[in-house]
């Protein structure tokens, strides 16, 4: 019995050392099996096998110990003629992917297959690693512009969504029967209040407050009852296409009435400007006929002198002209001004620049009636085209079109609107090189915007005269400030040229109100295109988006459009260049209650 036992224990222990030690005897023999593979060079799909198959066994034996399931690692096969990137490859390298390494053996192939010295492997690993690094800053620079896209696309989505809602809910009640007071009905109204008061006048989700959210959950719990109430989606449809309809109705009629207001806004003097016209008018009919005159006539038909000229029936925006001009030239003594305006409103501009004399400039004011004896061998002298803008009907805009014979014994002049603001020396107009032109302006067909015309958007192409004289692709360019030659205009007698024009289009429809299509017409390649520093225009247009660099560079600036800079509905942005030339220390401006 004791002997049996023994035998037992000893098996045990034999069995228990074979265990521990046959290990030890077997896996050297494998070990160096794979060793002399490698350095004999033997292939690659061994050594990779090697590795997964410890990855396998360690993997194994985790899956052993946690009972979870963990999925193997896919196997990596490689070519033969990629050996030289697995071997070279350093424990650093494996964050790339089986992407990275098929772009690795491909661009080896494209080089020449197999690298063979270790500075070379170094080298074009190390190309590998730019290229894949650059893919990443790249990937990831798209991930960035696709978030912040997103977050932008989303950034009012709740208030979108809570807008469609109420317009949803607003549909589903015309369904209801008139006057009816069921459940659904009173609670599509109670939702209704509840998410139009959440919104308000709120712009973006920032806009809306905390309990908004909830909101909009009890609204989608409501819609959903009443799909279920009115399921038919036919009528639905068509509701919904009939409240769009009428709501761009309403949009268009709203559009139209603001435009109107601004228009009216536009052309409406101010009370306080009405009070400084009265004023100024009264003070000149109470002075001398001896007092009422300017100094320096002599020096009115000098032609070596600057000479500038504005047609105007506003005075504060002539004097911002004319004290601009001379306050920016570096020498105002040789600067000459001839205002232009009507007869209502020329004792007023006298005495304003009476009072207020600019400097050392020499001015003129005139009226419309003192060019008309001069004017009556061409019959009708003014075009006045049909329009609701009493800007496109005045004379003073068509006069420009006789300044040769508005100053005969000068040979150039400068025309600036009343409008503008110069702010920069102009002396350098005279000597622009006119290249055998009669007119120098800064040209607009540049601008890629509907603020800024193309010449077949004010003129009639279908029209076949005009289509054949002139291209409807042409550059088109700017009143505003612009530098006549009137020897030049003279001599190819361009005043008659505007009088076939203007007589065609009294019995055909050729161009838009305005003057601007009858000087593109007039002045047709006849027309010298100036840097465009000297006028930037569009300061009197919302859209038009003028930065401030490109104002404060410009030698005349231009309030077009119909923000003026005097009336309340002007730009605040740009209101200050021409306010600085406003003198309201002026006693007749403080009198009628007009500040800065």
């Amino acid at each position: 019995m004791k002997q049996g036992v023994k035998c037992q224990r000893i098996l045990i222990l034999a069995l228990l050392s074979l265990t521990l030690f046959a290990p030890l005897v077997y896996l050297p023999g494998q070990i160096a099996k794979y060793t002399s593979t490698f350095e004999f060079g033997g292939s690659v799909e061994n050594a990779s096998g090697l590795r997964h198959a410890r990855d396998a066994l360690r993997l194994s034996a985790i899956q052993q110990e946690t009972n979870e399931d963990l999925r193997e690692p896919d196997l990596v096969v490689y070519k033969d003629g990629s050996f030289s990137t697995v071997s070279s490859r350093s424990s650093n390298d494996d964050k790339f992917t089986n992407k990275d390494a098929d772009s690795r053996t491909e661009i080896q192939e494209k080089n020449g297959s197999k690298v063979d010295d270790s500075g070379a492997r170094g080298t074009h690993m190390s190309k590998l690693k730019a290229v894949a690094k650059k893919e990443r800053v790249q990937q990831d620079k798209k991930g960035e512009s696709n978030r912040l896209s997103y977050t932008r696309k989303a950034a009012d989505e709740k208030l979108r969504e809570m807008k469609d809602q109420v317009i949803l809910a607003k549909a589903y009640l015309t369904f209801a029967p008139p006057n009816s007071n069921s459940h659904i009905v009173k609670e599509l109204k109670l939702r209704i209040k509840e998410v139009e008061r959440a919104v308000g006048d709120g712009t973006k989700d920032s806009d809306l407050h905390k309990g908004a959210l909830q909101k909009m959950k009890s609204m989608d719990v409501t819609l959903s009852k009443a799909s279920h109430v009115y399921s038919n989606c036919s009528h639905l449809s068509a509701k919904l296409r009939a409240m769009t309809a009428n709501t761009e109705e309403l949009l268009r009629a709203q559009s139209n009435q603001v435009d109107y207001l601004v228009r009216l806004a536009g052309r409406t003097v101010s009370k306080g400007h009405h009070c400084l016209s009265m004023r100024l008018t009264d003070e000149y009919f109470s002075l001398p006929p001896e007092e009422r005159e300017f100094p320096n006539r002599e020096k009115l038909q000098r032609p070596d002198l600057y000479h500038y000229a504005v047609f105007s029936d506003n005075v504060l925006a002539c004097a911002v002209v004319v004290n601009s001009t001379v306050s920016s030239s570096l020498e105002p003594e040789k600067v000459v001004f001839h205002v232009v305006t009507d007869a209502i409103n020329a004792p007023a501009i006298k005495m304003w620049f009476l009072t207020t004399q600019p400097g050392e400039a020499t001015i003129e004011v005139q009226t419309i009636d003192d060019f008309k004896p001069a004017s009556t061998n061409h019959g009708p002298i003014f075009q006045q085209r049909k329009s609701q803008d009493p800007r496109f009907r005045s004379s003073l805009n068509y006069l420009r079109f006789y300044l040769p014979e508005l100053f005969p014994k000068l040979n150039k002049i400068v025309l600036l609107d009343h409008d503008v603001v110069v702010q920069r020396d102009l002396r350098g107009l005279w000597r622009v090189d006119m290249k055998g032109k009669v007119n120098g302006a800064v040209e607009t067909c540049d601008r890629e915007s509907d603020l800024f015309p193309r010449m077949d958007m004010l003129i009639n192409f279908s029209d076949p005269t005009v289509a054949k004289k002139f291209n409807a692709k042409a550059c088109t360019w700017a009143f505003g400030m612009n530098v006549f030659d009137l020897q030049e205009w003279r001599r190819q007698d361009l005043t008659n040229v505007y009088h076939r024009w203007s007589g065609l289009g009294k019995r055909r429809q050729l161009w838009r109100a305005g003057s601007l299509p009858l000087g593109l017409l007039t002045f047709y390649n006849h027309t010298v295109a100036l840097d465009r520093r000297w006028h930037v225009f569009g300061l009197g247009v919302a859209e038009s988006g003028i930065g401030r660099n490109e104002i404060e560079r410009a030698a005349v600036i231009h309030y077009d459009g119909q923000l003026k800079p005097w009336l309340d509905i002007g730009l605040e942005k740009y209101k200050s260049y021409w306010s600085k030339y406003v003198r309201f220390d002026q006693p007749f401006l403080e009198r009628c209650n007009i500040h800065q």
